[in-house]
């Protein structure tokens, strides 16, 4: 018994170090930023609004438990995810907090305005109908993250340059923008933007982490970080 005891006490240990890594906030928005392709430690300080030093040390314990790994490119350290499974298991956690949380269904409520729910009724129909220019797929992240995996037919237009490039997009058909995942503002801010200069507009409700969950396909342009 006392083998056997101590034989589940280190499995449940080694389950633990991927709990212990997941229990910050910052860390987990990491997670979620490097799902969407490799950063640099500098990168990664700006958009979580963290020092570089604080970002450090989150990343180091991440890469500890082997849900980030690391690589030196000239001057500069770039992160990544170590293995898919750990953006699958950001989206598992996300859709668990969604239906134990209440304090999470003003953000869903939110999130679910001009939201297009035709990927969600039958995935392969909704890429034919991108594919044939039933839809307009817009990819408002940034160029780097477009690069680095973005969904198939989909046009990049980072979202700080869409008021001057709304022209480029079709009034005719309908427009489906993306950003980071389920809960980026960014889609919402694009929607906004452009169902104000008259396009029929919604978003997709899902970034490129919630896509590959689903078994979706995801184009790299070549030379991207990786």
């Amino acid at each position: 018994m006392g083998d056997q005891r101590a034989f589940r006490d280190s499995l449940y240990e080694q389950f633990a170090r991927i709990g212990k890594s997941l229990a910050s906030p910052k860390r987990l928005e990491l997670l979620d930023l490097l799902s969407q392709g490799p950063r640099t430690v500098e990168g990664l300080a700006g958009l979580i609004d963290c020092s570089i030093a604080n970002t450090s040390r989150h990343l180091q314990v991440l890469r500890q438990s082997r849900l980030v790994e690391s690589s030196k490119q000239g001057l500069y350290v770039f992160y990544r995810l170590s293995d898919p499974a750990v953006s699958h298991l950001m989206v598992s956690l996300h859709r668990l907090a969604e239906n134990r949380f209440s304090e999470l269904n003003q953000a869903r409520e939110r999130m679910a305005r001009m939201r297009s729910e035709a990927w969600r009724r039958n995935r392969q129909r909704f890429v034919h109908g991108v594919v044939r220019g039933e839809f307009v797929l817009l990819d408002v992240r940034s160029r780097d993250e477009f690069s680095a995996g973005h969904l198939p037919g989909a046009i990049s237009i980072p979202l700080r340059e869409l008021n001057q490039r709304f022209v480029e997009l079709p009034k005719d058909r309908q427009v489906v923008a993306y950003c980071r995942g389920p809960y980026c503002l960014g889609a919402l801010e694009a929607v906004d933007l452009l169902v104000d200069h008259g396009l029929d507009v919604r978003h997709l409700g899902a970034g490129i982490a919630e896509w590959r969950a689903e078994g979706g396909r995801v184009i790299i342009v070549e030379g991207a970080n990786g």
